[in-house]
């Protein structure tokens, strides 16, 4: 069986005969243990489990995900699967329900092929804060390889991005076609970047958060990554829609999207936002951010610098409302109910036995923020600080209204300020620090809720993806993608068509 890249290619092999859903899955499963070394994953269902999947899929009807394999990041519930989050509190929880969004999938043919690695609870921008370890990028990993086969191992490598990684990792490296991440300041973005794939980040509300254990309530969304802009949409398609169990979700019936072969970027009015180009980033970066601009403009759209003057102020506000909505979703791991207890509690008392527990179960990244988050909403702190931040993240969203009422259809901006760095290079910040960094250019579309897209564009002189992103109005995902299926067309990114075995 011919090696498969995208959705649209193994339904036309299912068509055409030349390859079967159980084919499929085994040439997944034999990817994911010749690649096991990536640690994309969290947990694997076994192989006659997946067939069995597959064997009870519809053959009569016509389902736009028919013997699909797909990844889920381990912070969607699905029923009779772990679900840790990355985090010891949870590193025995087995959920009662699906999330939503997952039920969408597999009643559209999927098969769950596992859950996939993550930052713990989606506080990072590495997949390197888990306690299933760290997640390595299929990209530059040939070069840092020691020794062969079984044996092998790497003096370094380079990162995946996050919370989002393992979702990343699990469809660059061709063991998945699609993958769901969560997205609060640019975890699906970011890896997508890192990992040159499509990155959706769909505008809030549109994707229901029923089963996705929150983080940032008033900003996370399900994300999508997939290889090709075709299969973002087919995946959107599935998993959009109102949802009467969560209370944010948009009670609209919005058409499908359509991704158009005539769709022509004359006419388009993109912006060039000045505050994204900001101290730090690569100048490789910058010159492809140019270099896609004139190829934008030279294809009939127009492209003209404007600003979104509070953009530079969107880190520091989240870096309040962030700690502060961690602080309260926190709050429910207390060992009582669900999750890690502490068999040893140093204190003879219900008090003691809260505070070990929270102890074991989370990480230093986690109890930080629950520090920070309950220091910013003490009562002599609330309106310094808590309060302060609501205001600019209202500026931050206004910035954005006023631009789409000057004319400008859509936005574009670098992803992220470099490709993806080594490990080794990575840890010399601490996650507080490399946060801020990484979610310069991603963080302020979670602030006003609206769509964003990471796309890659080319290979810099290492090799290695550098993508851009594409910003626009809330529910505008249908002029998103095809804006970004032109640039796909034109740019021709060359994806990966092997990993190192």
């Amino acid at each position: 069986m011919p090696r498969l890249q995208t959705i649209a290619e193994v339904l036309q092999s299912f068509c055409q005969k030349t390859s079967s859903p159980i084919q499929v899955l085994e040439a997944s499963y034999e990817t994911f243990h010749n690649s096991s070394y990536l640690n994309a994953f969290t947990f694997v269902s076994p192989l006659n489990h997946l067939k069995y999947q597959a064997s009870q899929i519809n053959e009569s009807t016509q389902q736009p995900l028919h013997g699909i394999p797909v990844a889920i990041k381990d912070n969607f519930c699905v029923q009779g699967l772990p679900t840790t989050c990355g985090s010891k509190m949870l590193q025995n929880f087995i959920p009662p329900y699906t999330a939503r969004v997952v039920e969408k999938l597999i009643g559209a043919g999927a098969i769950v092929f596992g859950k996939t690695n993550m930052d713990e609870f989606g506080m990072g921008c590495g997949t390197l804060e888990s306690i299933f370890g760290p997640t390595k990028n299929v990209w530059g990993l040939e070069e840092y390889r020691i020794g062969g086969g079984e044996l092998s191992s790497f003096s370094d490598w380079r990162i995946p991005g996050g919370s989002s990684g393992g979702s990343a990792v699990a469809v660059a490296s061709g063991i998945c076609f699609a993958a769901l991440g969560s997205d609060t300041g640019g975890s699906t973005r970011n890896p997508a970047s890192y990992c040159g794939l499509i990155g959706l980040k769909p505008t809030y509300g549109l994707l229901s958060r029923h089963g996705l254990i929150p983080l940032v309530n008033s900003m996370d969304v399900p994300g999508i990554l997939t290889r090709t802009v075709d299969d973002c949409a087919t995946i959107l398609n599935v998993v959009k829609g109102f949802d009467e169990n969560d209370s944010t979700s948009f009670e609209g019936n919005l058409p499908p999207v359509q991704i158009s072969p005539h769709f022509s970027l004359k006419g388009v009015r993109i912006g060039i936002p000045d505050e994204f180009s900001c101290p730090g980033m690569d100048p490789e970066v910058i010159q492809c951010w140019k270099d896609t601009s004139d190829i934008l403009e030279k294809s009939g759209a127009c492209v003209s610098p404007m600003s979104l003057p509070h953009t530079k102020y969107s880190i520091a506000c989240y870096g309040v409302l962030n700690p502060c909505e961690v602080a309260s979703n926190m709050a429910r791991y207390d060992g009582l109910r669900y999750g890690h207890r502490t068999p040893h509690p140093k204190l003879n008392s219900t008090q003691g036995l809260y505070a070990q527990t929270r102890h074991e179960g989370f990480n230093h990244v986690v109890r930080g923020r629950i520090l920070a988050g309950n220091y910013f909403l003490l009562k002599e702190n609330y309106d310094k600080y808590f309060m302060q931040a609501l205001k600019i993240r209202r500026l931050i969203s206004m910035d954005f209204e006023k631009v789409w009422h000057s004319g400008f259809d859509l936005l574009f901006t670098p992803v992220t300020l470099s490709a993806a760095p080594t490990y080794s290079d990575f840890i010399q910040l601490d996650n507080r620090t490399q946060t801020s960094v990484q979610d310069y250019c991603t963080q302020s579309a979670n602030m006003a809720g609206i769509p964003a897209l990471s796309l890659p564009i080319k290979l810099n002189s290492k090799g290695l993806p550098l993508s851009l992103q594409l910003i626009g109005p809330m529910f505008s995902e249908p002029k998103l993608l095809n804006v970004a299926k032109c640039i796909e067309r034109i740019v021709d990114f060359p994806q990966l068509k092997s990993i190192p075995r």
